[in-house]
């Protein structure tokens, strides 16, 4: 390619914080619950990678396409990929994406097209690289470019990410429901901080819920449990399996184990269970023992998407006063408002 940025150049992170930082030299944007993407137009060549440089290119047609379409011919753009679905953003369907079958890929984004949010102009029309200039006269830039090219691609699968200097804005946004991850704070007198995390925080939600522990595991290699088996009951009554937490300390394994052992009741879930052994997974850590529903967990987590927490849980503590029926899927409903209203 002849952009004065190469494929390979990395995207600035962000440092994990607990709180907002407040100040003049920072702004404030939504933290889009999608996949980071660096977007590369070299005249009729498209290129767009991950934040970990994987390529997906192929994954999102559609948004290669509307990039092809910009009458700039030469740019590099930093933003997050999203599908909007049921009125929110919806992750599920992002790893539907990632899929070897091409008809797969193409049928996919036909149904549930991307779209693709844009917080940073990297190279500008013109093939001037800006890593080097501060963000606040990147966004400048980023803007004059949004007007100048997106209003023009007329299926809005590209847009430009809302930014705001005032801190109350900003924590309304962080309390919206549906499609945002939390708060990106950046420093406006800093260049780009290409693969650090200077300069820039994120500040992402972290909710709790009351669990049944419907089941466990145990270690692959000790007669330990490894992990707790969770559920919440649905509609239905029944317990559904949502997923797992692993967060026990050493030195509690072995009392844990005890306990759990002299509760070992089938079926231990009694709507959607956990997979068990196959072929796939000849592992004894796949398989579970069903637990009597009289033990609640609390757990902290940050996504609950697909009927189940998206990544493993932390672990807080027991909580023998909360009665397992009122364990319900209600805890993880989230507010309805939909941060696509703020594009």
């Amino acid at each position: 390619m002849s952009l004065p940025l190469s494929t390979t150049y990395r995207p600035m992170e962000a440092m994990p914080e607990s709180e907002l930082p407040v100040g003049p030299q920072w702004h404030y944007e939504p933290k889009w619950d999608g996949f980071r993407c660096l977007a590369f137009r070299d005249g009729e060549r498209v290129d767009l990678e991950s934040k970990s440089q994987k390529p997906l290119t192929r994954y999102f047609p559609e948004l290669a396409a509307a990039l092809l379409q910009l009458r700039a011919r030469r740019f590099v753009l930093d933003g997050e990929i999203v599908i909007p679905a049921d009125g929110g953003l919806s992750f599920d369907h992002l790893l539907m994406r990632i899929h070897p079958a091409e008809s797969r890929i193409r049928k996919l984004s036909k149904e549930t097209p991307c779209v693709y949010i844009v917080f940073d102009l990297l190279v500008d029309e013109h093939g001037r690289s800006l890593v080097g200039r501060p963000l606040e006269e990147r966004r400048k830039h980023l803007e004059r470019f949004a007007k100048a090219y997106f209003s023009k691609n007329a299926d809005h699968v590209i847009r430009l990410s809302p930014v705001t200097r005032k801190v109350d804005v900003a924590r309304k946004w962080f309390h919206m429901g549906v499609g945002l991850d939390g708060i990106v704070a950046k420093r406006d007198d800093l260049p780009y901080q290409s693969g650090e995390r200077t300069g820039m925080q994120k500040i992402k939600k972290r909710r709790t819920a009351d669990c049944v522990v419907g089941g466990f595991r145990y270690l692959e290699k000790e007669p330990l449990v490894g992990s707790l088996l969770l559920g919440l009951y649905n509609d239905q009554g029944l317990l559904d399996h949502v997923g797992f937490t692993s967060s026990i300390h050493r030195e509690n394994r072995a009392a844990l184990t005890r306990d759990l052992e002299a509760m070992v009741k089938p079926p231990g879930f009694t709507g959607k269970a956990p997979g068990g052994l196959s072929r796939w997974s000849p592992k004894r850590s796949m398989e579970w023992k069903p637990l009597a529903p009289r033990l609640v967990a609390e757990v902290e987590f940050d996504h609950f998407t697909g009927g189940r927490f998206r990544h493993g849980t932390k672990f807080l503590r027991w909580r023998p006063e909360k009665a397992p029926q009122d364990c319900t899927m209600k805890q993880v409903e989230r507010e309805n408002r939909s941060a696509l209203g703020l594009l």
